[in-house]
């Protein structure tokens, strides 16, 4: 089996332009293709690990990536997905972002001869003049086929502003501009971004005549068809000071039965043959799915002994033993104390267990919170300072936990 008929094994590919040249490109190495990452936040998520995990497998196949870091479109960013229009960065928040970025992808892509390059579009886009590159770019894009385009249709109802409408300009140029310096030949991009990544390929086309091609990742949606990767605290993010290890370990531990061996799949690195032989376990062993699932990203993205460390961690806290050293943890401040006390529903918020007191205040009552393994239905239940000093955990239904302490 080739690896662009393991992609699709794993059903990672979603939509390609010429499937038949593609296939026997990265089949025998000859690829050197693109990702983009635009510095929206100082941290990768979880919908930039599919991508780098795409990258990953395909450099073990021989194909040389190249990381493109977005600090030049990140001035203006993606219309695409939005219903308005994102903030507005200052530079020195996107080249915080870009080194954040390059931090993070270091511990996932191999960098050096031979090896993955990494690239930042600052570099050429800032030094754009306008005219030149209106004139340069600008007379092989139709407006009218650019408003086809589903990421500009969504918008336009509530209005598309000029600077976004660029945006699908300036990635078609980066394509442009890699096939130039380094040779790039390919694209690969999540699925949302397939008009931008065509726009690419025909801009190379009408300039040099030359054959570039895409390819588009499936999206990696849940069983309701959401995008996965959000979790009550909101993204969930590769950055260890962001979403600890025990957080992330325990995303993956409580996906929907029926999301578990599509994630398998799709995310791991895992044999598809061990994962075939998994989907045909006995639904008793679903939780066992689950566990190795966590582990295994767990592993990918903080390494093999976190991983170990969280998966002790998870062990002993549902086997009731208590040992809370991994666990999320919230530290009060003593002033967020009322009369030396703070209540119940006051901490369920405070540690995004709840994102609101009433939800708080229902899930008290529905027998849904234990404190330091005691069941609590009072929702006027409140703890002084010495207990919490003491390391105070809580537990949200039978699978999430918290500690807070000062």
């Amino acid at each position: 089996m080739g690896i662009y008929e393991e992609l699709q094994a794993r059903g990672l590919i979603a939509q390609v332009t010429d499937e038949n040249e593609i296939r026997e490109l990265i089949n025998k190495g000859g690829a050197k293709f693109y990702i983009g990452f635009d510095p929206t936040a100082d941290s990768l998520h979880v919908g930039h690990f599919m991508a780098l995990c795409l990258m990953k497998r395909l450099l073990m196949a021989g194909n040389r990536p190249i990381v493109l870091v977005g600090g030049g479109t990140g001035y203006i960013g993606d219309p695409n997905g939005r219903s308005d229009m994102r903030y507005m960065m200052t530079p020195e928040t996107i080249e915080h972002n870009c080194a954040c970025f390059k931090k993070q992808m270091e511990r996932f892509i191999e960098f050096g001869e031979d090896k993955a390059i990494m690239v930042n579009n600052a570099d050429w886009l800032l030094k754009l003049n306008y005219i030149d590159f209106m004139r340069e770019v600008g007379p092989h894009f139709s407006v009218n086929n650019m408003l086809r385009a589903e990421c500009y249709k969504q918008r336009m109802e509530r209005g598309l502003s000029f600077l976004e409408f660029n945006y699908m300009l300036m990635q078609a140029y980066d394509f442009y501009h890699l096939h130039e310096a380094y040779g790039c030949n390919m694209q690969f991009g999540g699925d949302d971004q397939w008009s931008n990544m065509l726009a690419g390929t025909e801009l190379i086309r009408k300039k040099k005549g030359d054959d570039a091609y895409a390819m588009t990742i499936t999206l990696l949606l849940n069983s309701e068809g959401k995008k996965m990767g959000k979790s009550q605290k909101g993204a969930v993010w590769l950055d260890p000071e962001k979403t600890t290890p025990f957080e992330f370990y325990q995303y993956w531990r409580n996906v929907d039965d029926a999301d578990v061996m599509k994630c398998l799949k799709m995310l791991t690195f895992l044999p598809l043959e061990t994962i075939e032989d998994m989907a045909h376990w006995d639904d008793s062993r679903i939780n066992e799915k689950k566990q190795i699932l966590a582990y295994e990203l767990t592993a990918l993205v903080h390494g093999k002994e976190k991983a170990d460390e969280v998966l002790e961690t998870a062990k002993k806290l549902f086997s009731g033993a208590g040992d809370d050293a991994n666990m999320p943890t919230t530290a009060l401040e003593p002033s967020q104390l009322v009369d030396g006390q703070i209540g119940l529903l006051d901490l369920l918020v405070l540690t995004n267990l709840c994102a609101s007191k009433s939800e708080a205040r229902r899930l008290v009552v529905q027998g849904g919170v234990t404190v330091n393994d005691e069941k609590v239905v009072d929702p006027n239940a409140k703890y002084g300072a010495d207990t919490i000093k003491a390391g105070l955990k809580l537990k949200k239904g039978k699978k999430v936990f918290h500690k807070v302490t000062f």
